[in-house]
């Protein structure tokens, strides 16, 4: 496997990663904007999933990158990212 200091810029790279968010009953990540006053639904909880990275932050050792089941972004430290690979694009 890569490590994610070595990808090549410009090219599509992804990996699995883990992160804590709102999930729901079936540990599938929330999206929804929020209103004032308005609580938050389901519970704080570890999610993984494998994401297409977007953007590599080098200087805070951060990745932002879209969730291939959910296609929500996300903004993952280096130290919760693994198995960083290229991504084979197909047209199905």
């Amino acid at each position: 496997m890569t490590d994610i200091a070595d990808i090549t810029v410009g090219e599509s790279w992804a990996c699995e990663f883990t992160t804590t968010t709102f999930l729901d009953e079936h540990g599938v990540p929330i999206s929804r904007n929020l209103q004032l006053g308005e609580s938050h639904p389901g519970a704080p909880g570890e999610y993984t999933g494998v994401g297409v990275i977007q953007v590599r932050d080098t200087t805070n050792r951060t990745v932002q990158l879209q969730d291939t089941q959910t296609q929500q972004t996300f903004v993952v430290s280096w130290d919760n990212i693994r198995n960083v690979d290229r991504v084979e694009w197909r047209n199905t």
